[in-house]
């Protein structure tokens, strides 16, 4: 990397997520081939081989391999005792200064990235979060399937780059403030009928509960479990003033509460009248 790797992010990333895609590589790929999109690979466990663009490069567990738009690759199979595992990303619309549209920066020592540490358990811990999030179609599945793929692409990018100096006040940038909050309303508005932590949502997103809480009252005013609480609260309103004949009871577990009289008490406070009597507001 040069020193304009400093630049890089300097620009909005809003990246398109394309696929996953994982499987043991059994024989080699038949067509030494490229594509218009920007691939990742995962060496999962196994080891293997990459032509790439004319030069081989042997892959093994934890390895990663950046395949940029228009560049010839094709995966080999080494030691089929020992086929790779292999979880694959693909992705479009990625854009950093100075690089052509939708490439990565490639280290100087080639496309291969030979992770480690604490950088290579983010990597398996966003590969496995994609993997469980793909087999099963939750609401909000694309958004969360975006927002593993962002944290990737970011990762391994702060792996090529020194770390800027942070003046002492500084304050953190408004966008990457917005995205985060943005990120948990949109799992709060997809997943408010299920039971929620602030400490999982923060563990997928390798941020701590405290930030998550801080930024999130200084952008929207209010803390992420109270705003919550108002979704599930406008969500259980909604279902009562439709019309839905079944219980209130009903009505709470569809909101996800499992005890009717704390979702009782909190409806009341908010609407200043039970649940019971909310059919009555049509």
């Amino acid at each position: 990397m040069t020193d304009n790797s400093r630049d890089l992010l300097t620009e909005e990333l809003n990246p398109t997520f394309l696929f996953t895609w994982k499987d043991r590589r059994t024989e080699d790929e038949k067509a030494y081939h490229s594509h218009d999109f920007l691939e990742i690979a995962y060496i999962m466990s196994g080891s293997g081989r990459y032509r790439i663009e004319g030069k081989f490069y042997d892959v093994g567990e934890g390895d990663l391999i950046l395949i940029n738009p228009h560049v010839l690759h094709q995966g080999l199979v080494v030691k089929p005792e020992n086929a790779a595992t292999e979880f694959f990303v693909g992705a479009s619309d990625i854009r950093f200064n100075g690089l052509p549209e939708n490439a990565m920066p490639i280290p100087e020592k080639g496309p291969v990235i030979h992770t480690s540490g604490e950088f290579r358990q983010k990597i398996a811990r966003i590969c496995a979060s994609m993997e469980a999030e793909n087999a099963v179609c939750w609401q909000g599945r694309y958004s969360m399937m975006k927002a593993y793929l962002m944290q990737m692409l970011l990762l391994i990018v702060r792996q090529q780059m020194e770390p800027l100096e942070v003046k002492k006040g500084q304050a953190f940038e408004s966008f990457s403030r917005k995205y985060v909050v943005e990120q948990v309303i949109s799992y709060f508005e997809d997943h408010y009928a299920e039971k929620i932590s602030l400490d999982g949502i923060a563990e997928n997103m390798y941020l701590s509960p405290f930030y998550i809480s801080r930024i999130f009252k200084s952008e929207i005013g209010d803390t992420p479990i109270h705003y919550l609480i108002n979704i599930r609260l406008d969500r259980a309103k909604e279902i009562l003033e439709s019309g839905f004949a079944g219980s209130v009871q009903e009505v709470a577990a569809q909101v996800g509460y499992d005890d009717v009289y704390h979702f009782s008490k909190l409806f009341k406070k908010r609407y200043g009248i039970p649940p019971s009597q909310a059919r009555k507001k049509r």
